[in-house]
């Protein structure tokens, strides 16, 4: 912090522009978002034989395997701690105080710390997976436990991996971390395809090993990550450095740095697990409180959480997807600012996130919602008015989900870590305190309505902090903002004249390969009223810069 305050200070580096961050920005949310879309729509067409191959039981695997999956992505979370989101931050400092040498010493003291913390977090998920069962399964959860232990075998090699991808990140070398992700994302689906269709098809039809086989699948696709990642490094010629770094600048000793980058990472661990903690609390409250207030089974009440849960989480993580990559991509970039102390650009950094946000998202939630019969027939079965309505709900909630995940590191990256902490604790109680009789009154609907109540006071809070840290124009942000609402009506309006005139053709209830077309059509007639809107209108160069421009000419606008 010494040198941060001695650029701030001083003025010695030269600050970027604003228009040369926004350049960076958009470089690395285009690699990461097409990486991390196109890794998210897998995990969408995945489902598709996946949840057909299992029969009768698609429900039923389908939430055994996002109960599993919520407590294994928390582990995550713990077994990181926040490490390389930090690191990525160290590595962007330690580059504009022109000390790359203590970057490389960083990395490789963390790979070593956080190969422990990984044995450690594995150690304590497979030992501790009957215990965990019950908690998030109810007391029927036996079929649970060895999904918890194969997902322990992906906590053991996550947290050294990731280190890797926080250096990259750091370095703005996004194509890396981009490359390893999607690759992590392809095997992984080949391994759950292969599997469950020899186990459902070929073998014992036992479901239960199936979902096994499909949760195991993480530890297989992260080393194919893990090898890309060592390939990069060794191409770039950063393997050696890594190993041997040279002398160094900073009097930062290793205890400091290491010291540093806990303070820093702990409030990203606790705040950054908002939405799994929340999904945690959802699956354990509804399904050991479901059976105080009707008669339904254990395997009804998966079906029932495969509804409002597992079902929609499923496609709403292409959305939260693009929420994650703009956040991690702006972060480096928001550091790199407060510590060179250019406030004005910094205040349009985050104006514009905000403006980008809006625009990548409104739209995917409106259009996806509108869409919502065809998808689900896609993805699962042709859908129930129940179905149709939870499903409708957890998308749009997603918009406000996302927001969480922009609004929240800008506080921590400018040292306001504990203010954070309290609004993060505030959202928290809000959903402790209603969830219960929100399930007891509205069943299904009840983890929906509570998460909703909670999230909007988070965010409320978190931006007008936010706005009282930067001061951001509230005028620019809310005018750009205003272009994408009046773009995705009007894209909203072509969507539901285009999906009227399919129903006539295809009928009232369209089978699979019927709603593919209707998606298609529909979404993309939708789509493209968003962009020749956008062009019209000068949004497009606005967002994306000279990128917009030309994506302009190539559609012929």
């Amino acid at each position: 912090m010494e040198d941060s305050e001695k650029i701030m200070n001083t003025g010695q580096q030269s600050p970027k522009t604003a228009a040369k961050s926004k350049d960076q920005m958009l470089s690395g949310a285009a690699w990461r978002t097409g990486a991390d879309m196109i890794g998210k729509i897998l995990g969408v067409v995945y489902i598709i034989p996946w949840y057909a191959w299992m029969g009768r039981f698609g429900n039923e695997a389908n939430s055994l395997f996002s109960m599993g999956y919520n407590i294994y992505a928390l582990f995550l979370l713990i077994s990181t701690v926040g490490i390389p989101a930090a690191i990525a931050r160290e590595v962007a400092r330690y580059n504009t105080l022109d000390d790359p040498n203590m970057a490389y010493r960083l990395v490789r003291q963390m790979l070593g710390v956080m190969l422990v913390l990984g044995i450690v977090a594995s150690g304590l998920m497979f030992f501790l997976a009957g215990p965990l069962s019950v908690l998030v399964g109810g007391k029927d959860s036996a079929d649970l436990i060895p999904v918890m232990k194969s997902l322990a075998l992906a906590v053991l090699i996550f947290p050294s991996m990731s280190v890797i991808r926080g250096y990259f990140q750091g370095l703005n070398q996004v194509k890396a971390y981009a490359m390893s992700q999607l690759l992590e994302q392809i095997v992984r689906v080949i391994w759950m395809l292969a599997a469950t269709f020899a186990i459902m098809k070929l073998g014992s039809h036992n479901w239960q090993n199936a979902v096994t086989q499909s949760t195991l699948a993480a530890f297989i696709g992260m080393l194919g990550s893990y090898a890309v990642l060592f390939y990069y490094l060794q191409k770039s010629g950063n393997l050696n450095k890594l190993i041997n770094p040279g002398p160094v600048k900073s009097k930062i000793n290793a205890l400091e740095i290491f010291r540093s980058t806990l303070h820093t990472a702990i409030p990203f661990i606790v705040i950054g697990s908002a939405i799994q903690i929340f999904k945690i609390i959802d699956n354990s409250t509804f399904m050991n409180m479901m059976p105080w207030v009707t008669n339904y089974s254990h395997n009804e009440l998966l079906v029932l959480m495969s509804y409002f849960s597992a079902n929609t989480d499923k496609l709403t993580m292409v959305l939260l997807g693009v929420a994650l990559t703009l956040g991690s991509v702006s972060d480096p970039l928001i550091t790199e600012h407060y510590v060179q102390g250019n406030r004005r650009e910094l205040a349009t950094l985050v104006g514009y996130n905000f403006q980008l946000y809006v625009g990548f998202m409104l739209p995917a939630v409106i259009g996806m919602s509108l869409l919502t019969k065809p998808i689900y027939t896609i993805s699962y079965q042709i859908p129930s008015g129940l179905q149709s309505s939870l499903f409708v709900f957890a998308i749009l909630q997603t918009f406000l989900l996302g927001l969480y995940m922009i609004v929240y590191p800008p506080l921590t990256v400018m040292d306001h870590k504990r203010l954070a902490m309290r609004i993060f604790t505030l959202t928290l109680v809000i959903k402790l305190v209603l969830q219960v009789p929100m399930i007891l009154i509205f069943h299904t609907y009840g983890p929906l309505l509570a998460t909703t109540v909670s999230f909007l006071v988070g965010v409320f809070l978190f931006i007008r902090k936010l706005h009282e840290l930067t001061h951001f124009s509230i005028k620019n942000t809310v005018r750009g903002i205003q272009g994408a609402i009046l773009l995705t009506g009007f894209m909203a309006i072509v969507v539901i004249i285009v999906e009227i005139i399919l129903g006539f053709i295809f009928g009232k209830s369209p089978g699979r390969i019927a709603s593919v077309f209707i998606a298609a059509i529909a979404g993309g007639a939708g789509f493209y009223t968003y962009l020749w809107f956008a062009a019209k209108l000068g949004l497009l160069e606005k967002w994306f810069g000279p990128r917009g421009l030309s994506l302009r000419r190539k559609l012929h606008i």
